[in-house]
């Protein structure tokens, strides 16, 4: 399996909502970063268990992937989440090591308004969730 289905194979037991699927595509150990929230994820176990317990409104998560970029260890997705209620953009950058996520760096986008003043200079595309 090559890497990018492999981090294919992750978002797709993510979207089924089955926490111990996905979290069997990540090492023992793994770790995943969340920088905007400042938090770290040690361990499938762990990943596992948040993921188990992570607040949704309606009851499960849907994960759409927009955008994969893949080589021979790392691979970059571009992931909408939603629970019907909330949304949230995430990119996120894996690193693999023989058959496992080894590392996940997740980088949740929070939409914001543009600043004024330059709407002679931009035209408006579709905003994230």
């Amino acid at each position: 399996m090559t890497a990018g289905e492999m981090v294919g194979s992750f978002w797709a037991d993510m979207q089924a909502n089955d926490w111990e699927a996905a979290a069997s595509h990540l090492a023992p150990e793994c770790i995943i970063d969340w920088p905007c929230s400042g938090e770290r994820i040690v361990g499938r176990a762990d990943f596992a268990a948040l993921q188990a317990r992570y607040p949704t409104k309606t009851g499960d998560w849907s994960f759409d992937v927009h955008r994969t970029v893949a080589d021979e260890d790392t691979v970059v997705t571009e992931v909408t989440v939603t629970d019907g209620e909330q949304s949230a953009r995430l990119i996120a950058f894996s690193e693999i090591d023989g058959e496992h996520i080894v590392r996940q760096v997740e980088y949740w986008v929070i939409p914001y308004d543009p600043l004024p003043g330059r709407e002679d200079l931009t035209s408006p595309i579709e905003r994230v969730p």
